[in-house]
């Protein structure tokens, strides 16, 4: 694969992540750790709720979002459970 075209399948992965989606939902009460994993699982399974439930919509091929939505949750793991734990840090930054 050249470089070019790994490049726009990571642009196009990323933009449909289900870490990335519900991350950027932060709906009270929704899963925290591993929540883009659990949301393709979720939609996998035929759930018939996501957005009630996640604060997000499942991505609209959840199979093969899922092995990039367990390895950015993987990434994003120490950060999730001192989320879940209440400590809190000033992260900041972002677009």
């Amino acid at each position: 694969m050249n470089k070019s075209l790994l490049m726009l399948l990571a642009v196009l992965q990323l933009s449909g992540c289900a870490s990335v989606r519900t991350l950027n939902a932060a709906k009270p009460g929704a899963p925290l750790v591993y929540s883009g994993t659990r949301l393709d699982w979720y939609a996998l399974q035929g759930g018939c709720c996501a957005m009630d439930r996640f604060g997000a919509e499942a991505p609209r091929y959840p199979g093969v979002d899922l092995p990039a939505s367990a390895l950015l949750d993987t990434l994003l793991l120490p950060l999730s459970v001192l989320t879940v734990l209440g400590v809190g840090f000033q992260a900041t930054g972002g677009l």
